[in-house]
């Protein structure tokens, strides 16, 4: 009896109402974590692709299996890239919280589904690169989605603030997933999808029952010419630059290949054709208008730009620590996706400590001062890693990276607010959208912008380095020159997977005539790094030279102020 008069005096505790003073902080809390575990998704992959084709037994140096690699890199990323804007768009039209909550329940469900891959080899991979692209509709619905309810939920005074911990998070996100799955990985590869399954759920539980519809909504006709145009052409455009890395017809790349030509040109031409298209129509799903706002358009710019050099960077240090540093220091090559997510931790750590600190301080002092300076800084920490040797002093090349940590949390958050602050309230979905299109084509473009420059510089140095390190372990002047002619791709790639290809180059047969001790030299840890050492920092010359210019050329984008309105600046 006293048990139930007990529970009868315990209230049952509310929803917490759109206009209570908590709700922006239930909003705050619910996004950051859905674009917490959409962004690390994009980047968990990344690092545990070893484990991953060692789990499903298939051989990723194979030359058939390289397009599996591709796509298992950027599905993902692809398809964020293409569904952000519409999603963003549909959130304007039928609610934000309602798109959002459906991409929480989206995600949890594939992330099941990935985990429990019953296929091996072709099958296995496929299976995997089919369900991503499945995921990545659950986490395009969050990330376009996530930005318009906190802007809702914030008052103009707070949000730079509360932008920039949720940009800091999925930006955090691409940077945490290195780490995560490094770790995850050395246990079971089904792990780096299971990790998403308990946290999808909480979410998506905790998104239905706390997150309101407080935005602007506006009825009005999905532009369905628009999405078609704009997802075919972006696909084929991305899709083609990717392609351009492989080889073909003798060519080290394959840029001459019909069907990258078809990719680029087709995607090219469709895109002005959207272009077009969106001037015409009623309700456009991309609105171009909003691009006569300066601030925006330089936002934006300085956003892919951004997104280009910080992708590439996250290829590039990988390659350098799971190919060469990480072997280099007694590390065996299984073991190096695990070490070359803790030895990257400085990064992330500069990231976290700058982020919610930048987006404080731009609402006080505001955006633009901060977004461009952090650009700088990532410049001159990319004219750092030009100086430092291929076999670093760690402490050294920990503090680069950490200042590269640095200059991108100075960046994300007031970049954020410049582009949603300029834009009127019934666009911010859409805004939102477009901003996240950017950053995740920006990721995708990474890689076939600084895989080419790379292939590039490597196919100067590389073939004389491989035929005159092979011959000098005594491997015949005709097996040697066969090798060290092979597409530089396949080189860049094995450094990529933390793997030694010199054994698979050469063949059981070729290195059973050899004497042991150059047999065991050449299969051994420190062989392989120290022969791609030289040629992998010619190509990285050419790679962070670019992302040098690209960076200052952002933080003058950054500095772009608006004619037509005060609020954003």
């Amino acid at each position: 009896m006293a048990t139930q008069d007990a529970t009868k005096r315990i209230p049952r505790t509310p929803r917490i109402a759109s206009d209570h003073p908590r709700y922006k902080w239930v909003a705050l809390s619910n996004t950051t974590l859905g674009m917490l575990i959409a962004t690390i998704n994009s980047s968990i992959v990344l690092i545990s692709l070893p484990a991953i084709f060692n789990g499903i037994r298939l051989d990723p140096l194979q030359p058939g299996n390289v397009s599996y690699l591709l796509w298992m890199l950027m599905g993902y990323m692809l398809v964020t890239a293409v569904l952000v804007v519409t999603l963003g768009r549909l959130g304007d039209i039928l609610g934000r919280v309602k798109i959002y909550n459906a991409g929480f329940l989206i995600f949890t469900i594939t992330s099941i589904i990935l985990s429990v891959d019953p296929m091996h080899g072709g099958g296995g991979a496929l299976w995997l690169i089919g369900w991503r692209v499945a995921q990545a509709v659950g986490g395009s619905m969050l990330m376009a989605n996530s930005a318009a309810i906190i802007t809702d939920a914030f008052p103009a005074r707070q949000r730079g603030m509360a932008l920039g911990v949720n940009m800091v998070a999925g930006i955090a996100g691409s940077f945490i997933g290195l780490v995560l799955g490094g770790l995850l990985a050395e246990w079971n590869w089904r792990s780096i999808f299971w990790v998403n399954v308990p946290i999808g759920i909480i979410g998506t539980v905790w998104a239905y029952r706390s997150l309101h519809e407080t935005g602007v909504r506006r009825p009005a006709k999905m532009d369905w010419w628009g999405n078609i145009t704009f997802a075919v052409g972006l696909t084929a455009l991305l899709a083609g630059i990717t392609y351009g890395i492989q080889p073909y017809g003798g060519h080290t790349m394959g840029w001459t290949n019909p069907w990258v030509l078809a990719g680029l040109i087709g995607g090219a031409a469709t895109l002005a054709a959207f272009c077009v298209v969106e001037n015409r129509v009623a309700e456009p799903m991309f609105p171009m208008k909003l691009f006569r706002n300066a601030a925006f358009a330089g936002g934006n710019a300085a956003t892919l730009l951004g997104s280009i050099a910080r992708g590439g960077l996250q290829f590039m240090l990988i390659i350098w620590l799971q190919g060469i540093w990480l072997p280099l220091h007694g590390y065996n090559y299984a073991d190096t996706p695990l070490w070359a997510g803790i030895y990257l931790l400085p990064l992330t750590v500069g990231f976290l400590a700058a982020g919610p600190v930048a987006g404080a301080l731009s609402d006080r002092y505001g955006a633009r001062l901060f977004a461009a300076s952090g650009f700088v800084v990532m410049a001159g920490s990319f004219a750092g890693l030009l100086l430092i040797p291929t076999d670093f002093s760690y402490w050294l090349f920990a503090l680069v990276v950490f200042l590269n940590g640095l200059g991108g949390g100075l960046f994300a958050a007031p970049n954020t607010s410049i582009i949603m602050a300029s834009v009127p309230a019934e666009s911010r979905g859409a805004a939102s959208g477009m901003r996240a299109t950017f950053q995740n084509a920006g990721m995708v473009l990474s890689i076939g912008v600084f895989f080419s420059l790379m292939v590039a510089g490597l196919a100067r140095s590389l073939p004389h380095t491989l035929s005159t390190g092979l011959m000098a372990q005594g491997v015949p002047a005709s097996h040697a020159h066969d090798v060290a002619n092979l597409p530089p791709v396949g080189t860049l790639f094995a450094a990529f997977l933390g793997y030694n290809p010199i054994q698979q180059l050469l063949g059981p047969d070729l290195l059973g005539k050899l004497p042991a001790s150059d047999a065991h030299t050449l299969t051994g840890r420190e062989f392989f790094p120290h022969l791609i050492s030289g040629p992998f920092h010619d190509g990285l010359v050419v790679v962070f030279a670019l992302a040098i210019v690209m960076s200052l050329v952002a933080a003058g984008a950054s500095l772009i102020r608006s004619r037509r309105t005060a609020q954003d600046s």
